[in-house]
C-alpha cells in the first residue's frame, strides 16, 4: 500500500476516535429498526507486552483460561435483511473504574440515541445482570441472554 507504519501510528494520535464513531459510518447502510443487538467480549493477546491501563489479565473464552491482553467489548448490529456490522466498542481501561456492565450499558444508551431500535438485544453471561436486563427492557427491547446455573429467574 506504501504507507508506513510511523505514518499510521501518527494519523491514529492526532484523531480521537470513540465507540460511537462507527455508527455513523455504518447507518446508511443498515435498517436500523427490528434488527438484533449483540455484546461480547473479546481478549486481543498480548503475552509479551508490559502490563499498562489497557493490557492486563482477563478471561479468555478461546483459551478457558486467564490471558494477558486487551479487552474489547464491541455491540453487532444484524438488521432484518441479515447485513451485520459493529456499530459501537469499548476497550476495558482499569483507570477508569467500570465494568464491561458499566460500557455495555453506556454503548445501548449511544446506539439507541443514534437512531438504532433493534428488537431484541442478545449476549452471554457475563451480561445477564439484573441491572443490564432491567435496562433492556425499560427500553422496550426484548432479550436473550444464557444464565449460568447458579442463577435464579
Amino acid at each position: 500500500m506504501g504507507i508506513s507504519h510511523d505514518s499510521i501510528n501518527r494519523f491514529l494520535q492526532r484523531e480521537e476516535y470513540e465507540g460511537k464513531d462507527i455508527i455513523e459510518l455504518v447507518k446508511g447502510k443498515i435498517e436500523l429498526e427490528g434488527g438484533t443487538l449483540s455484546v461480547d467480549d473479546t481478549v486481543l493477546e498480548k503475552p509479551y507486552s508490559e502490563e499498562t491501563e489497557i493490557i492486563g489479565y482477563y478471561w479468555s473464552g478461546k483459551q478457558k483460561e486467564i490471558v494477558k491482553g486487551i479487552n474489547q467489548i464491541t455491540l453487532v448490529y444484524t438488521d432484518i435483511k441479515g447485513t451485520t456490522v459493529a456499530v459501537n466498542y469499548r476497550i476495558y481501561n482499569k483507570t477508569e473504574g467500570k465494568t464491561k456492565n458499566d460500557y455495555f450499558i453506556e454503548m445501548l444508551e449511544e446506539v439507541l440515541a443514534e437512531g438504532i431500535k433493534p428488537s431484541y438485544v442478545t449476549g452471554d453471561s457475563w451480561y445477564a445482570s439484573q441491572e443490564n436486563l432491567k435496562t433492556i427492557r425499560d427500553a422496550g427491547i426484548g432479550f436473550l441472554f444464557g444464565l449460568e446455573r447458579n442463577r435464579l429467574c
